[in-house]
């Protein structure tokens, strides 16, 4: 079940690969997303030190949260993957020029995960033919409920 959506990725990035990655959060984070008050749409995903991190996912704290804590929204948050699948990533993020994007946050057997994925950035000229491309694929679907 999906929590929030990374839209911008999809428009801006081809996606070659996915992976589905834990969060280390905190109390009140966790509390936050499940009333659905995440934002993914400026964030991205570094490398530093052989680790995966969560850069500006944006989770807004609940009104009702601890008062001896002071929850930033915007904190560095890390990402977990078997040390395999990291040491692949770092390889091709250093050597083939690919970059990570968050795609979403979703429930997976109760836990919060997030799905990163692989990508390589979109020129101009890609975008506009993938919303070609879309706009055409509605219009079909326009026609063909039209003709029933």
């Amino acid at each position: 079940m999906s929590i929030a959506d990374n839209k911008k990725a999809f428009h801006d990035y081809f996606i070659e690969e996915k992976y589905e990655a834990g969060l280390v959060l905190e109390g009140w984070e966790v509390k936050a997303i499940r009333a659905g008050r995440v934002q993914l749409k400026e964030s991205y995903v570094v490398l530093r030190k052989g680790e995966i991190y969560l850069i500006g996912c944006h989770i807004s704290p609940l009104p009702t949260a601890s008062t001896h804590i002071k929850p930033d929204p915007v904190r560095t948050r890390k990402l977990l993957l078997h040390a395999e699948e990291i040491k692949k990533l770092i390889g091709k993020v250093e050597r083939a020029g690919y970059t990570l994007v968050p795609l979403n946050l979703h429930y997976a057997k109760g836990r919060i995960k997030a799905e990163i994925g692989l990508a390589k950035g979109k020129k101009q000229h890609d975008k506009r033919a993938t919303e070609k491309e879309r706009e055409w694929q509605r219009d079909k679907q326009r026609l063909m409920r039209s003709e029933r």
